[in-house]
């Protein structure tokens, strides 16, 4: 009974100190992430005016949604950045009629990253309950490769509970610029860029 009463001890000893490592080493782990988070933000936010190519993440799916993008691409222009516009500057559209979904993706996808990748700014539309979801992806593709990201929401609606947005999407962002109205939005962005840069 001794003996085994003993092992048992042995064995609780040897969890409890298995849990206080693990413990250790989970919180440990969070602290290189959230340091590793840290440098790469500084990183980022240190490069802010070095660069004016801008890839520009949005819906296209709509005449007003392809003006819009149109509208605030020419204001980036304006202001002296180079902006890849997937609706203007990507595989015309007759060229993708009568193609199949596989050689659409051998297409548009390869093209696309390769703008994403090339570029110092991503600017992203992020309206809708939840933003389109090819802007998502290049978003992702653009943080993890260190780029400038820039958001612009000028609609309401959501879908996250007490959040305007999705941290993962907002989490990327240097900056949201936000007016429900579409065109103080522009005013906005414009005064903005008259005095700092992207």
């Amino acid at each position: 009974m001794k003996k085994v009463s003993g092992m048992l001890s042995a064995i609780i000893l040897c969890a409890g100190m298995l849990f206080t490592v693990a413990a250790y080493a989970n919180t440990s782990r969070e602290a290189n992430y959230a340091a590793a988070e840290e440098a790469f933000q500084a990183k980022v936010i240190k490069n802010i005016g070095h660069g004016k190519l801008v890839y520009f993440a949005a819906p296209m799916f709509s005449a007003s949604e392809r003006d819009y993008n149109l509208k605030i691409t020419n204001l980036l222009e304006e202001f002296g950045y180079k902006v890849f516009l997937p609706q203007r500057d990507g595989i015309e559209a007759a060229r993708l009629d009568g193609k199949t979904e596989e050689e659409l993706v051998k297409m548009i996808f390869p093209l696309d990253v390769g703008e994403v990748k090339k570029a110092d700014i991503v600017f992203m539309n992020i309206d809708g309950r939840a933003p389109d979801e090819g802007a998502c992806v290049e978003l992702g593709i653009a943080y993890a490769n260190g780029k400038r990201c820039y958001g612009f929401k000028t609609d309401p609606r959501t879908v996250e509970l007490k959040l305007e947005m999705n941290p993962m999407i907002s989490g990327c962002m240097i900056k949201i610029f936000k007016n429900y109205d579409s065109d103080k939005m522009i005013g906005e962005l414009k005064e903005y860029l008259s005095k700092n840069a992207l």
